[in-house]
């Protein structure tokens, strides 16, 4: 795979661009890519770039180092100073609310471990792909602390009540094999094929028609907390929406004649 990457870098966090996709590196190494003020406020930055970047269709996250998160930095002198509860709405959710409102699908690319609030991360984002040799952790119960980031709610989705509950108070590692057949995760690959994979993943994601998939995300979040009946009031107008589209004609045109759209997002 040919690769024509353009790097930035901020100093807690790596942003690079592969054609028209945005990779976003959680750069604290050596505190296990865990989170302090400087690194949530980079990430929401960084973010920020890759929304008002020209053409971008994808999102890649993922960490440097030996794992992806290992969630909050509880080291961290500064974030001592603050109450839980303003970091968690003033500096977390700002991330979470952009993944889950940005047009253009975010991928989690999870190596070693996601913890804590790196696995709520993780879970925020739109799909997930594993290493094989990857775990998600929620230590909550061993630092008498409860869930947050909105892990609560993904993990009941996603799981059901049971098995998200079981999960989060016994605290155990939640391995690649289980993640894939639970739900969790969408894909698990050798560990030294991740970054590879997941850039061609995110490629062939790029190339989808981004009206279809920008919907496709609205609906879907939208449909996760919302009933049938109110889904398919939503559902109506953006498809009549999209059928007016230049990208819809493109579309059917390639497909009668047998060769790649060639869409423009409009």
């Amino acid at each position: 795979m040919a690769l024509k990457i353009k790097k930035e870098q901020f100093k807690t966090v790596n942003y690079s661009q592969d054609e028209s996709v945005v990779i976003i590196s959680i750069n604290r190494p050596e505190a296990m890519n865990s989170f302090n003020a400087e690194l949530r406020s980079e990430l929401l930055l960084a973010l920020k770039k890759a929304v008002l970047a020209d053409d971008i269709r994808a999102i890649i996250i993922n960490g440097n180092g030996r794992n992806f998160s290992a969630g909050a930095d509880l080291k961290d002198t500064d974030d001592a100073q603050k109450s839980l509860e303003e970091v968690l709405n003033n500096e977390y959710r700002p991330i979470f609310n952009l993944i889950s409102d940005i047009n253009i699908p975010v991928i989690a690319s999870v190596h070693g471990s996601a913890a804590g609030i790196g696995l709520s991360l993780a879970l925020c984002c739109d799909l997930m792909i594993m290493s094989d040799d990857a775990f998600l952790l929620a230590p909550f119960t061993s630092i008498s602390l409860a869930p947050d980031g909105g892990m609560n709610w993904f993990l009941v989705h996603q799981l059901g009540y049971r098995k998200a509950f079981q999960v989060c108070i016994e605290a155990e590692r939640i391995d690649a094999k289980y993640c894939v057949e639970y739900g969790l995760a969408n894909k698990c690959v050798p560990a030294e094929d991740l970054f590879l994979e997941t850039l061609a993943w995110a490629r062939r994601i790029a190339k989808r028609a981004p009206l279809s998939v920008t919907a496709t995300k609205k609906i879907m979040r939208y449909a996760a907390s919302h009933s049938w009946s109110e889904t398919y009031d939503i559902e109506v107008p953006t498809q009549q929406k999209l059928i007016n589209s230049n990208d819809f004609k493109e579309g059917v045109e390639a497909f009668i004649k047998k060769r790649e759209p060639k869409f423009n997002g409009n």
